[in-house]
């Protein structure tokens, strides 16, 4: 009755599955289209199936035993003997090339599988495409999960079904963004899009999108011919519902209290308790993925779930309505606070890039986390126990804002706002906002004091040291580097002494202090040893900026090198931004002043993406800054420069400005001026040319670096190089360019 829009892909993909497959189960949550994408993959293909083609609708079978009845009825089987029906059914079917559409099965999945093994069995023409939100469960079954419609595809369907009810309703520039908004707020969900289609027959698409607050009452009204389940969408998750097990409802209703993704073992430290045993969680989380209820993903390279949005805040209601919510509120903020405190601890050794990608990945509970915490000490204290994630992850903007609405919170002097206070500190600093940190430290100051807690008071002193340092005041800074490294050795507070020899040895490096190498030494050794590669880059880019200052500017490219190939995977701006600049002088003096303009360019991208600039850091490295721009000005001209900056510029995340600047020689765009854009054929680095095979392959970014030994940070940033240079917008056209530029076969 309605036109079916997009999933050209989908049915594509269904029909050449059905080519080499006895049996296919469409999976997905209800709503997600299953029905409409098999018909309409079944129409297309009925010409490939001789004897015929069956629609067999078990919505409305209640009755196990009546399975088999139903599939009789639809295929016209006669009831003339005495054998049992499935009998009579694999007799008919015997011999036949024939596709059966057996739709809605999870509701009966047992007397399914019985049913289709049966059948198999005894005829070998025969195909079976079923739609269930749980697998069949059988040997050599094929599995589609359904996605959520693609943005594009989303807009047409509204578009389509709302033109139905309001013929003047029209997606236009002025509306897309709204209406954009409004499909990714229904997850893409064709039937949740077609019932809000359904009101804005009365609504405005903002009206709309601002009501999905509440959107079981909201989306109301479906098709009277519909399924009754299918005609709201409270109706078509109650059916998910009660098709659940006590257990599973329980485990879906806990999980309901993560933000977008989680871990397994998030879910195992937060859902078990009551009605669920630790050991027991995997399995129901399993059972929960069968029936579609969780899905399966990737963040961060890492392997995570979630619930649609529609899917979770039904949970959330049933757990608001079960008095547990107050209690897994807790045990979120209190599994992550001690995540935040892991990485904290252990952050000077092995695992930084890991860690920094789990709480990358975590972000979304990381804030939900410190947003619905109803213990304002507590939130401090996850606000202090994340400052690498905000300093080194690419949260600065993040992390102020938390710090402030925090601090904000809890004007009382406790142990927590102290170390709030200092950890608000570094951010601060790492944007440039000396005078507030200054304000911090002060007031921090005051507290450790009445608290008597030396090591609180060392930090201060050090990072008073780090202000002094961005102010040019370096014989200031070294002596409360020294003494902050002082007594917290003393303290045998090993973590924080570490930090402090970290920057004594930078300073001392910055300054040509001769101690530099022997200390810089040591850590660069101990890193090396224990595979910690943060405090390794910042050594070694303090190195590189000594060398600078010696003339000796080889050197100083060789350090600057070694340092961004340490920084690969990390996502810290302002670093990686420094070292950006450092190589930049060193590549202008070796005579390749286009690239360095290039790099300058990167690096002037990633100063704004931090919400800070080179003149925070030293006031020598803005001076060394602006004569090496003068110098590449002088060399090539204003509109030279420009153009090879704006082209650095385009290399705007850390990783693309790491392979920019490492791998210079194939970095120039595909073209220039204002010519068409025509892709080089080859104009790929050779560990570009590595993962765009490996992309035509259909390989994820995560196997891909297990393939090549990087990280999937790494190999993210490869993949969009690729897709820079070849100005492509899809992993697909990557693949079709690497199949269309291989030698012919002789």
């Amino acid at each position: 009755m309605t036109l079916f829009v997009g999933r050209k892909r989908e049915v594509a993909e269904v029909r050449r599955v059905l080519t080499k497959a006895r049996l296919l189960t469409l999976t997905g949550v209800g709503g997600m289209g299953k029905t409409r994408l098999a018909l309409e993959a079944a129409a297309q293909s009925c010409e490939e199936f001789a004897d015929g083609a069956w629609v067999v609708d078990l919505a409305p079978v209640r009755e196990a035993s009546a399975v088999a009845d139903a599939v009789a009825s639809a295929l016209g089987v006669p009831d003339m003997g005495t054998r049992p029906v499935l009998e009579q059914l694999a007799g008919y079917l015997a011999g036949r090339n024939a596709l059966i559409v057996l739709d809605n099965c999870e509701h009966l999945v047992d007397a399914c599988t019985e049913l289709v093994k049966r059948l198999l069995l005894a005829a070998a023409g025969l195909r079976v495409l079923a739609t269930s939100r749980q697998t069949l469960g059988i040997t050599g079954e094929y599995v589609f999960t359904v996605p959520p419609l693609p943005a594009d595809e989303a807009v047409e369907l509204l578009q389509d079904r709302t033109s139905a009810v309001r013929p003047d309703f029209r997606v236009t520039d002025a509306n897309l963004a709204q209406v954009r908004r409004l499909c990714a707020d229904l997850d893409g969900l064709p039937l949740a899009i077609e019932l809000a289609a359904a009101r804005l027959r009365i609504l405005t698409v903002d009206q709309a999108a601002d009501r999905l607050e509440d959107r079981f009452a909201l989306l109301t009204g479906g098709c009277r011919t519909a399924p009754p389940r299918q005609r709201t969408l409270r109706a078509l998750v109650d059916w998910s519902w009660e098709l659940c097990s006590r257990a599973e409802r329980l485990l879906w209703n806990r999980l309901s209290i993560f933000a977008g993704t989680f871990a397994l073992d998030a879910a195992e430290e937060v859902c078990a308790g009551e009605g669920i045993a630790p050991h027991e969680v995997l399995d129901l989380l399993d059972r929960l993925v069968a029936q579609s209820v969780v899905l399966t993903c990737e963040a961060e390279g890492l392997p995570r779930y979630r619930l649609l949005e529609t899917v979770r805040r039904y949970g959330r209601e049933r757990l608001a309505e079960s008095g547990e919510e107050e209690a897994l509120r807790q045990r979120h903020r209190d599994f992550f606070l001690a995540l935040a405190r892991r990485v904290d601890k252990g952050w000077y050794g092995p695992g930084q890039v890991e860690n920094l990608a789990r709480l990358r990945a975590e972000h979304g509970n990381l804030l939900a986390a410190l947003d619905g915490d109803t213990d304002p000490q507590a939130r401090l204290a996850l606000a202090a126990a994340l400052a690498f994630h905000w300093c080194v992850g690419g949260f600065l903007g993040e992390g102020r804002r938390q710090f402030e609405r925090a601090l904000a919170s809890v004007p009382e002097p406790t142990p927590e706002r102290a170390r709030a206070l200092v950890s608000a500190v570094w951010v601060a600093l790492c944007q440039g906002d000396l005078a507030m940190a200054g304000r911090w430290l002060d007031e921090a100051d005051v507290i450790g004091e009445q608290l008597g807690d030396q090591a609180l008071l060392a930090d201060v002193r050090g990072f008073r040291g780090v202000s002094a340092h961005f102010r040019g005041q370096v014989e200031e800074a070294m002596m409360r580097y020294e003494d902050a490294l002082a007594t917290l050795t003393a303290l045998g507070d090993e973590r924080g002494a570490a930090g402090w020899l970290l920057a004594l040895a930078c300073l001392q490096a910055y300054v040509g202090d001769p101690r530099a190498v022997r200390t810089g030494g040591h850590l660069i050794a101990a890193a090396e040893a224990t595979g910690e590669r943060w405090g390794h880059a910042q050594v070694l880019l303090a190195l590189g900026f000594d060398a600078w200052q010696r003339g000796e500017w080889e050197e100083t490219g060789a350090h600057a090198s070694a340092a961004l190939e340490s920084m690969r995977g990390f996502n810290d701006h302002s670093a990686v931004a420094r070292m950006l600049e450092v190589l930049a002088w060193a590549t202008a003096a070796a005579g390749d002043r286009e690239q360095a303009a290039r790099i300058l360019g990167s690096a002037d991208t990633l100063w704004r993406d931090a919400g800070t600039a080179i003149t925070a850091f030293d006031p020598r490295m803005a001076e060394f800054h602006a004569r090496c721009e003068a110098e590449i000005i002088d060399a090539l001209g204003a509109a030279s420069y420009t153009t090879a900056f704006d082209e650095g510029r385009l290399h705007g995340s850390p990783d693309r400005a790491i392979v920019l600047a490492l791998e210079p020689h194939t970095n120039a765009p595909a073209h220039s001026g204002n010519s068409p854009a025509v892709p080089n054929p080859n104009p790929l680095t050779r560990r570009e040319r590595e993962v765009a095979e490996l992309v035509a392959q259909g390989m994820s970014n995560r196997q891909i670096g297990s393939t090549l030994g990087r990280s999937s940070r790494t190999i993210e940033g490869h993949v969009e190089n690729i897709l820079a240079k070849l100005q492509f917008g899809s992993r697909a056209q990557i693949a079709s360019w690497w199949t269309a530029n291989q030698p012919s076969a002789p």
